[in-house]
């Protein structure tokens, strides 16, 4: 591969980032939302709608906005009839909204029953503040400092392990990279766990649960459970399946000796306290390290994945990344920027929403009390008003920019922001670097993968596949 300058080509004037033009968003009373027409709807049956949606969300939403603008209802498996909302002062006024007002959809996620109603992910509330408060000491920045010669390790063990010249999918590959970093990190587990071990059984149960959940029939088990507390179907069979190790580990660690001393983020949560002096039980424990797993393990995989399925596709972004790294050119700042816009144009986790418990202004329209908002990141990172020329891959765009509060929220925003971000970064930024160091890829054929939804996350239909080459 040969390099080109980093520089930003001269002659390209087309503005990098821009701002949205002001829409009026909040709660208001009655007698405002009186005044105000609903939103238009799309006239498609229910099925129609939920089957299009589930499986072709990009092409969905893209295209209901085209006809019905920024602001749009649709008929889902979320009850209410959700609003979709693309527009940045929409998602300012539900993420900056009292709690009481718009409290988080992920109550009456898919992932409950999965995760369970404990998890700082599905609670909401009090419940939630003082599961987010127990969980925040644990990725502090002098917690991910510790992490990172791990990550560093796990990501050169496994590159040394991928084929050359001919071709692979990277997600399972990236889903590695982070299992080992969960496995480590989150539980205290370093290397290989010998067979017949809990922890062994732990990770042996989370790799055969994220396969399955590929499975032709784990759409069919999604909407078996939505609603749900508990799970049903195969999602019970493999909870329990993964469940058993998970609570074997635990008990394992509160008798470990040097339980006071381990820096491990199961081990802090054990020993974190609420100002009355509660500490989680297992049952809470469980749900909480159950979230890392499922959401930091895969999401964290597929944000790698969709960015570098994104950058073999964009030979000009990819060769400035390539230099920046090896000629060690300022390569902080470019591995940065490729991030942004890896998670930018493809953000894992689509869609994110609040149920709100007043009448509520979206721009020219008003919904009653009770509706859910949903606010589709999607849309809301390929505004042209705000990204110039949102569908190409442009990591320059980020030079000297910081993402907005309300524009980039591929980890949501305000109260119920992903307490492991700094967490999914730091591995993000040590995978990237390492890649672009050892590595030439490219696509093994030229058109773009499209996205799989499986639960609530997009991923590379393909496992975003690659052909590696020594560099």
């Amino acid at each position: 591969m040969t390099p080109t300058a980093l520089a930003v080509d001269p002659q390209d004037t087309m503005p990098l980032m821009g701002e949205a033009a002001p829409s009026p968003a909040g709660p208001i009373s009655e007698q405002e939302l009186a005044a105000l027409p609903a939103p238009p709807e799309i006239p498609l049956p229910r099925t129609a709608q939920v089957l299009r949606f589930s499986q072709r969300q990009i092409e969905f939403v893209f295209g209901w906005q085209r006809r019905l603008g920024d602001t749009f209802r649709f008929n889902g498996i979320v009850p209410g009839r959700p609003v979709i909302t693309a527009h940045p002062d929409h998602v300012k006024s539900l993420f900056t909204a009292k709690p009481e007002d718009a409290p988080s959809l992920t109550g009456e996620s898919p992932l409950r029953p999965i995760v369970g109603p404990n998890s700082t992910l599905t609670a909401i509330g009090e419940r939630h503040m003082r599961q987010r408060k127990l969980l925040l000491p644990s990725f502090h920045g002098e917690a991910i400092a510790r992490y990172m010669q791990m990550i560093e390790d796990a990501a050169h063990r496994e590159i040394d392990r991928w084929p050359t010249g001919k071709p692979f999918s990277l997600a399972p590959r990236m889903q590695a990279i982070t299992l080992d970093v969960i496995m480590s990190g989150i539980f205290g587990i370093d290397g290989t766990p010998k067979p017949g071990t809990a922890e062994w059984g732990l990770r042996t149960a989370v790799r055969g649960l994220v396969e399955a959940s590929t499975a032709p029939g784990a759409k069919i088990a999604e909407f078996m459970n939505v609603g749900r507390d508990e799970p049903v179907g195969l999602t019970r069979i493999g909870m329990e399946i993964l469940d058993r190790p998970t609570y074997a580990v635990i008990a394992k660690r509160r008798k470990a000796p040097d339980l006071d001393s381990r820096t491990d983020i199961m081990s802090m949560l054990m020993r974190a306290e609420t100002e009355d002096g509660e500490r989680m039980d297992d049952h809470e424990l469980r749900d909480e390290l159950l979230t890392l797993v499922l959401a930091g393990h895969e999401t964290t995989a597929n944000s790698l994945s969709w960015t570098w399925e994104r950058l073999v596709r964009f030979p000009d972004a990819h060769e400035r990344l390539i230099h920046a790294v090896r000629a060690d050119d300022d390569a902080d700042t470019w591995i940065e920027a490729t991030i942004n816009e890896g998670m930018r144009a493809r953000p894992v986790i689509p869609i994110i929403g609040r149920r709100v418990t007043k009448p509520w202004q979206l721009g020219e329209y008003g919904v009653p009390a009770g509706t859910p908002i949903t606010m589709s990141i999607l849309l809301v990172h390929h505004r042209e008003d705000v990204y110039p020329d949102p569908y190409s891959f442009r990591p320059e765009r980020w030079l000297g920019a910081k993402p907005g509060t309300y524009t980039w929220i591929p980890f949501g925003g305000g109260i119920r922001r992903c307490v492991g971000a700094s967490l999914a970064l730091a591995e993000m930024r040590v995978v990237l670097r390492a890649m672009a160091q050892r590595l030439d890829l490219e696509a093994d054929r030229p058109e773009p993968e499209h996205a799989q939804h499986r639960n609530v996350t997009m991923i590379p239909a393909r496992g975003a596949r690659v052909v590696a080459r020594a560099a």
